[in-house]
């Protein structure tokens, strides 16, 4: 049989899609928290971190907002199947790690070529660790509620 029109296999890519869905839509609504949080609390209290203040809704941050989108995509589609349906928690932390410290270290990295100051950037890192552990507490919850279907383990 074609492998493409499998039903079976058609309807892993759309729970894989759910999935991906899913956890794009928590990273998006946990940015907007953090950096509602960092725009008055933050960047207003603390004066080292006053550049993590975003002034305008621009085009910088329309595209941050679109990789954080499409990295909640990755991160839902991946997380599915790393998971499966086992109940081994280094599975999950270590899926949660790996994302947000790649995402992370990134910006550390970032932070440490273009400034003397590293400390937003490291706020920013431990951002990027809470926004997938929120990605894949809401995907646990999907998954438990039946939303999506967790990939078969063999």
């Amino acid at each position: 049989m074609n492998k493409i029109l499998d039903p079976q296999l058609r309807q892993e890519r759309i729970e894989s899609l759910k999935a991906g869905i899913i956890a794009g839509l928590s990273l998006m609504i946990t940015f907007f928290l953090t950096t509602l949080l960092n725009n008055l609390v933050l960047a207003k209290y603390f004066e080292q971190l006053g550049s993590l203040a975003i002034d305008s809704l621009d085009l910088q941050w329309l595209v941050r907002t679109g990789i954080v989108c499409f990295s909640g995509l990755l991160f839902g589609v991946t997380y599915r199947y790393i998971i499966r349906s086992d109940k081994n928690p280094q599975l999950k932390a270590g899926a949660v790690l790996a994302f947000g410290l790649v995402r992370g270290l990134t910006q550390v990295d970032v932070g440490l070529s273009y400034s003397r100051d590293i400390l937003p950037f490291v706020v920013l890192g431990v951002e990027s660790i809470l926004w997938f552990v929120l990605a894949a507490f809401f995907l646990d919850t999907a998954i438990q509620l039946g939303w999506i279907k967790p990939f078969p383990s063999n």
